[in-house]
């Protein structure tokens, strides 16, 4: 056991994430938005990682499927997230060969027309520049690496549970993990 009694390699939240789990499944509507603020951000990353910019539509139509399905979802926080991010790649997937087969026409980006308050301007494209660039540099390794990075660091999930949502064995993606982050490292040092 990990401190404060979880697991090794779980997350600080899986306990309190499972019980939400749980509750979401017997129609808890708190419970599921509980379930949501937890694991939302790091599936977030990883498909940003996978989609670029797609990745809240993307994320969408992960969350409808999530939510549609939770009945027959069986496990603990830790399973609930690796079961969430294997969904989350299903549709990434499904979106890219979307857009392979019909590319998307350009459009006014209303994202632009926002503009953020006067003092949170700064801190946000600090943060936003900072998220991009680590985010590209993830997008510069060999796919294999990066699904294992963003699976391993931005969602959190053991080697296990990241090699059943890659479909392939927990040494492999480790192997895939070690190497892209020495990349980074490399690319970082440089």
């Amino acid at each position: 056991m990990g401190q404060g009694g979880e697991p090794r390699g779980g997350q600080p939240r899986d306990a309190e994430l499972g019980a939400a789990v749980a509750r979401a499944q017997d129609g808890d509507e708190a419970a599921f938005a509980v379930v949501y603020r937890i694991v939302q951000p790091g599936l977030l990353g990883y498909l940003r990682g996978l989609v670029k910019d797609d990745a809240e539509d993307v994320a969408s139509e992960a969350w409808l499927e999530i939510a549609r399905d939770l009945g027959r979802f069986k496990g603990d926080g830790a399973g609930f997230r690796g079961w969430s991010a294997t969904i989350a790649r299903h549709r990434a997937l499904d979106h890219l060969r979307r857009r392979r087969s019909r590319p998307v026409p350009a459009a006014l980006d209303l994202d632009l027309m926002e503009l953020p308050g006067p003092d949170t301007a700064h801190d946000q494209a600090l943060e936003s520049l900072s998220t991009e660039r680590a985010l590209e540099l993830v997008r510069s390794l060999p796919r294999d690496q990066a699904e294992a990075v963003l699976l391993r660091v931005v969602v959190g999930l053991d080697g296990p549970a990241a090699a059943r949502v890659l479909g392939k064995r927990p040494g492999a993606v480790r192997t895939a993990a070690h190497r892209g982050l020495k990349r980074l490292a490399r690319q970082l040092g440089a």
